[in-house]
């Protein structure tokens, strides 16, 4: 991991050596500057990540260097040292942006807290900002892959909440692609929940050495999303649903509400109905969270969506393993279509990655796919089989018997897809002697999703 980078700005020699010493200890990256426009020319070409500096200095004073530093970037701590204690200076360098104020002498292990702080302040920050250039940039619908017809009611229920306030519940089975990841309930300890929430105050814990706004805070204006969130603690779910309810919120430590403005979109892979009944999430927080219900279905209820989805990831890992893959057999295609994903879409995406990690040639064949893929589709009856070719007679070339889809013009996969597809239905149906039940069993669909297969196919009762 690349070392913190911090800058220090003091015209005394004697402090800039001891800051510069003890910053080293401490495992930091360290340059001082003797002023303020000196800081602010290596400023410009290099990276910086947190900045101590004197408030009275020749020249260009502390608070104007504040300033100067923050509007090359407006989002790294500032942290003033002075020798003089003055009201009106400290009220100024926080008004400018200043992450924290210290009178010399400072104590040294407070200071070494504080630096601590504030560097992982900036790093949520970068995280946060990163983070909502990422959702940008790949949940825009352009970059949402399937073309099923219940992925296509998805995508109409979300473009119609899109832009109003309501509260979203997302459910769905793990890895079937819920199109945010934020706060995960589930994976951060419970006792720092809260305070990443709603922030906290000055003196709220030990090692609370400076107020601390929380994500609810940042989100002011915007959308929240909590992930697992039945995995939230009971009494936490009070303090959210008074959140939502009364659309502010107290820090941790505070004794005032502070207002805030946010659309919550929860998600879970539980039966949340389950779970309520259970007494383990309260059914008042469930139905204010519940005004907008988005399921995103198993893949296994989907298949259509396979073949456009393993495209995606094929091109996408091609280009991030530096692969010139060009794209699927048709056998491996047929075998990843006829796959039932317990993992659903995250498991076909580490098929794919795996498949063009080890692919020696431009075509993922099915040598390259996990051997309990094959095992099991094979269980399933999904593995495609060779048809012989007709033996020819004496002094006759044989004939050629292309494969479903292959043409003189070249592949069409999606045709070869659908007409092994169509195979393996009819098959399955004789084999269920024409119970589309069982038939849809055998498969691996759900009832609904064969129906619509034997309307696609336009395959009748006999």
């Amino acid at each position: 991991m690349q070392k913190k980078n911090i800058v220090v700005v003091d015209d005394e020699k004697d402090m800039r050596e001891f800051l510069e010493i003890m910053l080293r200890k401490e495992g930091y990256d360290c340059r001082s500057f003797p002023s303020g426009s000196a800081a602010l020319e290596w400023l410009r070409e290099n990276r910086f990540d947190l900045v101590i500096t004197d408030v009275r200095m020749p020249g260009m004073g502390g608070v104007d260097f504040l300033k100067a530093a923050k509007e090359l970037d407006p989002d790294v701590p500032v942290m003033m040292i002075t020798a003089y204690a003055s009201v009106d200076t400290a009220i100024e360098a926080m008004k400018a942006g200043a992450y924290d104020y210290f009178i010399k002498p400072f104590n040294v292990e407070e200071i070494k807290l504080n630096i601590r702080n504030a560097l992982g302040y900036r790093d949520l920050k970068r995280e946060n900002k990163l983070l909502k250039k990422d959702l940008l940039s790949k949940y825009d619908f352009s970059s949402f892959i399937g073309k099923s017809k219940s992925m296509a009611e998805v995508y109409a229920l979300i473009t119609s909440v899109a832009s109003t306030r309501t509260n979203v519940f997302i459910t769905g089975e793990s890895g079937t692609g819920k199109p945010f990841v934020a706060v995960n309930c589930g994976a951060m300890p419970e006792n720092l929940l809260e305070s990443e929430l709603f922030g906290y105050q000055k003196g709220a814990f030990t090692g609370a050495v400076s107020t601390r706004e929380g994500l609810a805070r940042e989100a002011d204006g915007g959308t929240l999303f909590l992930d697992e969130i039945t995995e939230l603690p009971l009494h936490l779910q009070v303090k959210l649903l008074r959140f939502i309810q009364e659309k502010s919120y107290r820090m941790v430590g505070g004794t005032a509400d502070v207002p805030a403005d946010i659309r919550l979109i929860a998600a879970s892979n539980k039966d949340v109905e389950g779970e309520v009944k259970a007494g383990r999430f309260r059914e008042d927080l469930f139905y204010r969270l519940n005004v907008i219900r988005v399921n995103v279905p198993p893949l296994r209820e989907r298949k259509e969506d396979v073949p456009v989805l393993a495209e995606h990831f094929t091109k996408k890992y091609s280009r991030e393993l530096g692969k010139g893959i060009k794209g699927i057999s048709a056998e491996a295609a047929a075998l990843l279509a006829g796959y039932n994903y317990s993992g659903n879409v995250r498991e076909l995406e580490n098929i794919i990655e795996r498949a063009v990690a080890l692919e020696p040639s431009d075509t993922i064949s099915m040598e390259s796919l996990p051997p309990y893929l094959k095992e099991k589709a094979a269980y399933s009856g999904a593995v495609p089989t060779k048809v012989p070719a007709p033996r020819p007679r004496a002094g006759e070339e044989a004939p050629k018997v292309p494969a479903p889809g292959i043409t003189d013009k070249g592949i069409d996969l999606e045709k070869a897809l659908e007409e092994f597809e169509k195979t393996m239905i009819l098959d399955a149906l004789k084999r269920s002697g024409g119970i589309k039940k069982k038939a849809a069993e055998l498969l691996g669909l759900s009832f609904r999703s064969m129906r619509y297969k034997l309307g696609k196919y336009d395959i009748r009762e006999n």
